[in-house]
């Protein structure tokens, strides 16, 4: 697994992102596994799918292995890679850096239930007695 993405670089699209959904889901698969995936209320194109593929191996996202004449493709990044990337992009490109103000403007959407709130709350105490305790 790649340590340190480039969020330039290796951020994917919507359709990378729907290929590492199924990859994730499926561990390993072949184009014909992965467009059959149930994720998927219509498969997409095979030539496409292939096309994704092989974009996302030159970006690190993917790789194959040969079993036969079969690709078998797998994720090179995991899922919390690439939401940690995700949200960074967001708060960098978006928000300017600026925490608070993605924050709130999470908060403002109105979707956060009152459950999610207290999660957070609890969340920032425990990251805030971490790093009071942790040495420096």
């Amino acid at each position: 697994m790649a340590e340190q993405l480039n969020i330039n670089v290796f951020l994917p699209t919507r359709g990378e992102m729907r290929i590492l959904n199924a990859l994730w889901d499926l561990g390993q698969g072949t184009v014909e596994q992965v467009i059959k995936h149930p994720s998927f209320a219509t498969p997409p194109n095979y030539k496409t799918t292939q096309t994704l593929l092989r974009i996302m191996e030159e970006k690190g996202l993917a790789r194959h292995t040969n079993r036969g004449r079969v690709f078998i493709f797998s994720a090179c990044v995991t899922r919390e890679q690439v939401a940690k990337l995700s949200v960074q992009n967001l708060l960098e490109q978006t928000f300017a850096g600026s925490l608070t103000d993605m924050m709130v403007g999470v908060i403002e959407t109105g979707s956060v239930k009152e459950s999610e709130l207290e999660e957070l709350e609890a969340l920032i105490r425990n990251y805030r007695a971490q790093r009071t305790n942790s040495p420096k």
